[in-house]
């Protein structure tokens, strides 16, 4: 448990999870760090992060014979909804571009290394951050200068991939545009946009990781997604051929839009979407008893109640993906794992011993060129046993929450979270020295080759 400073019962798993997560991926993968790039010349045009700093992105230059083929993907980060859970945006990571950290790591679908992503290791791959907390949609003029809030989503969109253009992707044959969490809804919501944008020449397609954002009431017959969305405020901007027909509110959800949209486009997600479950079936609002704190943490800890709401949930999520429609340009990887985000992380991308009946992720139908349709629902795939302590796919990496850890505390971590044994070791974990305090004990496998829950059983 920490002991320099007070967290709730259940934080320290958390943390956990993560660095064990980003850790393995760290050194199982052989990520590579790609270095920051700040479109600076997009601040005269007015496209900026909330604070007001210019956009940016990571990019790792193509060769050989994906030189000019384009993977533009957005990063994820959730939203806010209102002027104050903006401001708490701003001077973070999700807000400023001051605040970035200046390389990320690349891995799942953005390596570079043709046996852990044989399909897009050589394309021009780009890794486009977060900071406007509206999935790119914000276009206000005005600045109110007592907060100095920059609603711009919708001009950042435009200013990179101008930025990007110039770069070389005027001249590309193949063009993707992909994003996890809310950057897969922005590659929704843009990928029309983002069509029209490439030369026509182009062989433009989009795909979303874990951006399938359903409409379901919470645990208590409240709608707080559908609410919380409705408070954006840049709903006017979303695709005309939505907000035409619907409340624009509506149109944040991709069942209301995805028929309409031209491009084509592949859906990759878990029907027990971990940030789902988390902030949509049982957000802390609609549970002040916190009676789905430690099921949320680790589904182990779920009642068969709660595991049965969740396979309902499953089922109002398979039902919205009629949304899509039938369009054979539209195409589908689900999957039952408790997840979210799965193509950034080689453990989910593309694994030897990814426990799925006959695909794995990598191999799922996402060929250079993103072939369609591929229409797969896999009952049993999910994460690889061998990341026995991941209950949370969401954001696995240290840099994503925020922290930044000693590397040698790092790796003695890892050392001992593989060990296996009860014992206890202390770590210092963050920027401001949280001393963790971890009893291990045996792992607890979060799913098998053949799950006997009847979570994972279709």
């Amino acid at each position: 448990m920490p002991t320099s400073t007070k967290m709730v019962d259940g934080r320290w798993s958390q943390w956990l999870n993560l660095l064990v997560c980003g850790l393995l991926i760290l050194l199982k993968t052989e990520g590579f760090n790609v270095g920051i790039t700040y479109v600076e010349n997009a601040v005269a045009k007015g496209a900026v992060c909330l604070d007001g700093s210019p956009p940016a992105y990571h990019f790792d230059k193509g060769f050989g014979a994906g030189i000019n083929n384009w993977l533009v993907h957005i990063e994820g980060g959730g939203w806010c909804n209102n002027v104050t859970t903006c401001l708490s945006r701003k001077n973070t990571r999700l807000g400023s571009s001051k605040q970035m950290v200046k390389e990320v790591a690349f891995s799942g679908m953005l390596s570079n290394k043709q046996k852990f992503n044989p399909d897009f290791y050589n394309w021009n791959r780009i890794k486009v951050r977060y900071c406007d907390g509206a999935s790119f949609t914000g276009d206000v003029e005005a600045v109110n200068p007592a907060t100095n809030l920059h609603f711009r989503g919708a001009r950042v969109f435009l200013a990179v991939i101008d930025d990007l253009l110039a770069k070389g992707m005027k001249n590309a044959q193949n063009a993707i545009l992909s994003g996890c969490s809310a950057g897969g809804l922005t590659s929704i919501l843009h990928c029309d946009k983002f069509r029209t944008l490439i030369p026509m020449g182009t062989k433009v397609k989009c795909f979303a990781d874990a951006g399938y954002f359903i409409n379901s009431k919470d645990v208590s017959g409240g709608q707080h997604i559908q609410t919380f969305y409705n408070e954006v405020g840049s709903s006017k901007n979303l695709p005309v051929s939505c907000t035409s027909r619907l409340s624009p509110g509506l149109c944040f959800f991709p069942q209301y839009l995805a028929r309409q949209i031209q491009t084509p486009l592949f859906i990759i997600n878990a029907a027990y979407d971990s940030w789902q479950i988390k902030n949509i079936l049982a957000p802390g609002v609609a549970d002040p008893h916190g009676t789905w704190h430690s099921c949320k943490l680790d589904i182990n800890n779920c009642s068969p109640s709660q595991l049965q709401i969740m396979q309902s949930f499953r089922l109002q999520f398979l039902n919205a993906m009629s949304g899509l429609g039938n369009s054979t340009s539209r195409g589908l990887f689900i999957d039952s794992c408790y997840a979210h985000c799965q193509t950034e992380m080689q453990e989910t991308w593309l694994r030897a011993d990814s426990p799925v009946l006959g695909k794995t992720l990598g191999r799922s139908g996402l060929p250079s060129a993103l072939a369609l349709p591929v229409s797969h629902l896999d009952p049993f795939a999910c994460c690889p046993p061998s990341l026995y302590l991941m209950v949370d796919f969401g954001a696995c990496s240290a840099e994503q929450e925020g922290l930044k850890a000693d590397p040698i505390e790092m790796t003695r971590f890892v050392d001992f979270i593989q060990q296996n044994k009860l014992q206890t070791g202390s770590f210092i974990i963050g920027s401001n020295e949280l001393t963790l305090t971890v009893k291990m004990s045996l792992p607890i496998p979060i799913a098998k080759d053949r799950p006997d829950s009847s979570l994972f059983i279709s």
